[in-house]
């Protein structure tokens, strides 16, 4: 068996978001499995695989190819690497009869996606819209700007970006199509929303991003089969960035949790773990919240 570990340096550097918290809630001891669910550029991978002893040990799965790309170091190493999304994964690891010992979801977009303009994800660099985070699939941002109606644009941005002046900016956005770069609507934005129109864009790409890559709808899947892939005893930590996926997360735990005798879990965190908000290096952590539990129902 493969005992090498991976290098401690990737090509595109990423400072995981709460690590010590997660170390913390996961617990890693020797020998034990591990499956990241959103590797991104091996962070947390890294740290836990460091106290697990065996890249073998770790199941890694993303579903953007440069991230695939950065963990092949962790593959070199033994680690098995899945280029796919993570309801995908999970849904194919359950049916396989896997089960792990700690699990690990940070959910959203890892920050070298925002910091390269051609993936189309940040309103501070002007790119293409494109805002997928796997590049295999046909539909971007732009495709949904030009085509869709403007009821269905602004039920977008109202609904997965909590605007509101979803309505207007729909609106503007249908004039002033075809869009093509992530300045182009900004500007769009701005137009139409005179005080605080960073938030309100910061909103618009968010609801965008949101939709096209169902990142909603695949926490919900998600959580409908985490327990099953965990160990007696084993336990998952999730990291979300917005209310609209820690809703979700903390109904899912309380469900889960609070079933009496048909409870599978048991919750590690009272409170959601919150992100440094004076964190200047890592800006993405500041919004971050971290729940974990533990499998008590075997």
């Amino acid at each position: 068996m493969n005992t090498k570990k991976p290098p401690q340096q990737l090509q595109l550097h990423h400072e995981p978001v709460l690590l010590s918290d997660v170390l913390q809630l996961l617990a890693p001891k020797k020998g034990e499995t591990y499956l990241d669910l959103t590797a991104g550029y091996g962070g947390h991978a890294r740290a836990v695989i460091d106290r697990v002893g065996k890249a073998s040990l770790a199941t890694l799965v993303d579903r953007d190819e440069m991230a695939i790309d950065a963990l092949k170091p962790f593959k070199d190493a033994g680690a098995k690497l899945l280029h796919t999304d993570f309801v995908s994964a999970t849904a194919m690891l359950r049916a396989a009869g896997r089960q792990f010992d700690m699990i690990l979801a940070d959910l959203g977009v890892s920050s070298p996606q925002f910091d390269i303009a051609s993936r189309g994800f940040s309103i501070r660099m002007t790119g293409p819209l494109d805002m997928r985070m796997d590049r295999r699939q046909e539909q971007t941002a732009a495709t949904l700007l030009n085509e869709a109606s403007a009821e269905e644009l602004a039920d977008i941005i109202r609904t997965f970006g909590e605007e509101p002046k979803a309505k207007r900016i729909a609106k503007s956005i249908i004039e002033h199509r075809p869009l093509r770069t992530t300045t182009e609507l900004r500007d769009v934005i701005s137009q139409v929303v005179k005080k605080n129109s960073l938030d309100a864009a910061v909103r618009t790409f968010q609801a965008l991003r949101i939709r096209i890559n169902g990142e909603l709808e695949q926490v919900r899947q998600l959580t409908t089969l985490l327990p099953d892939l965990l160990t007696p005893g084993g336990r998952v930590a999730i990291i979300s960035f917005h209310s609209l996926e820690d809703r979700i997360i903390k109904r899912f735990l309380k469900e889960e949790t609070e079933a009496g005798y048909e409870a599978r879990l048991r919750s590690l965190t009272k409170q959601p773990i919150r992100g440094d908000i004076s964190d200047v290096h890592n800006p993405r952590a500041r919004s971050a919240k971290l729940r974990a539990a533990v499998k008590i129902n075997i």
